[in-house]
């Protein structure tokens, strides 16, 4: 196959997922992510109107709205209404903090709402997210999910928390959510998360973790079995142990687990400053953010030569991903089906 005709298998031709940043500001202090330290671009209304005809164009169906922490732009209700009016179905990523003050406006806009919520008590989460915040968290998912929005609850699982996946379940459903996943922390991602190239975090399993983790694995497979069954814990128990595999690796102890990716196919993330990039975790080319459009962007020989390394196995970030989505090529032009909640959870990352 000669040069063009593999290019022509990188051309995005249908995108029925986008990501916007609207902002890179985040109103937590995690110790996994920068944005707090360095976030300074907003999204605009105007940039946001600018992008819808090239979504219908592209057949785009959900907006995954993403940052920083989305609740804090100032227009975030302005650019949420405009792209419902749009007609596009709405999925709201959002550490909580403003969740309560903004429930019932959230509700109405966003068709799911994934709040990250990492530790099962205050001191955890504390520790984890920088602040005394977990009470007005939990309070903002009940005031959501009263307010009649599919809100689900995603645990970045790491030395923390590790030891509490049991209790952040039972906190999942007294407070009202639909569904819990858990990932497992990205420590090996430069670009991801704001991270400034000094950005340290020691946050991952140690090898003297990991005979803990495995046994908590097996209590909650035990004690949670209908939980898995009925999908309000997203991952099977199969899934789970990738996590422990997962930090293995990072220890030192076995290969990472395997990933099956094409998610640069069929989805691509907005930053605020308008940068294009192929997933959450790789960055596209900085002259993508030049203003001449998304599709022309997402088509110009860089991103194109950036999704054919992604596809040959050639990035090593794919090798080490947490977050890996899968979707079958024939589908990808055809509007996403309105999935049950388990599906659609763990649509993304």
């Amino acid at each position: 196959m000669d040069r063009t005709s593999r290019q022509a298998d990188w051309v995005i031709r249908s995108l029925p997922l986008i990501t916007l940043y609207l902002t890179e500001r985040c109103n937590s202090r995690c110790v996994s992510c920068d944005y707090w330290r360095h976030g300074r671009a907003d999204m605009t209304p105007a940039s946001v109107a600018r992008l819808l005809p090239e979504l219908h164009a592209l057949g785009t169906r959900t907006v995954l709205i993403s940052g920083g922490e989305p609740l804090i732009h100032p227009q975030w209700l302005e650019i949420a209404r405009t792209l419902r009016v749009a007609d596009l179905e709405l999925w709201l990523l959002t550490s909580g903090l403003s969740l309560l003050k903004h429930a019932r406006a959230a509700a109405e806009l966003f068709e799911r709402i994934t709040v990250s919520l990492d530790g099962a008590d205050r001191t955890t989460y504390e520790a984890i997210r920088g602040l005394d915040a977990f009470d007005n968290v939990c309070a903002g998912i009940r005031a959501a999910a009263g307010a009649g929005v599919q809100v689900g609850i995603r645990v970045t699982v790491q030395r923390r928390n590790y030891h509490a996946l049991s209790a952040l379940v039972a906190l999942a459903r007294n407070a009202g959510a639909q569904q819990i996943s858990f990932l497992a922390a990205d420590v090996l991602s430069h670009d991801a998360f704001g991270r400034a190239a000094d950005y340290v975090a020691d946050i991952a399993l140690r090898a003297g973790d990991l005979g803990a983790f495995a046994r908590v694995l097996d209590g909650l497979e035990r004690d949670h079995a209908r939980d898995f069954e009925s999908g309000f814990i997203a991952e099977s128990p199969l899934k789970l142990r990738r996590l422990w595999q997962y930090y293995a690796a990072t220890c030192g102890q076995g290969e990472y687990p395997p990933t099956r990716c094409n998610a640069p196919e069929f989805s691509a993330v907005v930053e605020a400053t308008g940068r294009i990039d192929p997933c959450f975790f790789i960055r596209g080319p900085a002259d993508s953010a030049d203003g001449s459009g998304l599709q022309r962007a997402l088509n110009d020989e860089p991103l194109m030569r950036l999704r054919g390394d992604i596809r040959a196995g050639r990035r090593p970030e794919c090798t080490t991903c947490v977050c890996s989505m899968w979707r079958d090529p024939d589908t990808f032009a055809l509007a996403p089906p309105r999935a049950p909640v388990r599906a659609r959870m763990q649509s993304a990352c």
